[in-house]
């Protein structure tokens, strides 16, 4: 039987880490700077460091490269709000971003309207409720 001190604490449910930082201009200012072992909002710049983990794209979709940069600023906008550091009141605005960089990124329009539209009429729960501790074996 293993004893506490082996077991490990983990989550699920992510596919994608990110191997350098990436810096993105969000379009929200921040008064104050946040920092913490994945990211720093300063300003309106949001930083995703090194070994930052998402999951991409969600639902019926495929994960193509028109959709990396969009999930992980979105995915990391959502994870702001359940820490409580982003008002959730920015949703909306979390889902219409993921929209125009996927297009920047040469999604086709429909697509991206599709994907904004999932993510509006889907993405509630995502960014209230954490992701559960599990602990293993």
């Amino acid at each position: 039987m293993p004893k506490l001190a082996d077991k490990i604490r983990y989550r699920s449910g992510y596919k994608y880490q990110l191997y350098s930082p990436y810096t993105h201009d969000i379009g929200l200012h921040q008064s104050e700077t946040f920092e913490d072992q994945f990211f720093r909002w300063s300003d309106s710049c949001l930083t995703m460091k090194a070994g930052y983990a998402w999951d991409g794209p969600s639902g019926p979709t495929w994960d193509t490269d028109t959709f990396m940069r969009g999930s992980l600023v979105h995915d990391a906008m959502y994870q702001l709000m359940r820490l409580g550091c982003m008002d959730r009141v920015h949703r909306c605005y979390a889902d219409e971003l993921l929209r125009d960089i996927c297009i920047e990124d040469g999604m086709w329009s429909f697509r991206a309207w599709y994907v904004y539209k999932a993510v509006r009429s889907c993405g509630e729960s995502a960014a209230t409720n954490s992701r559960e501790v599990k602990v293993a074996p």
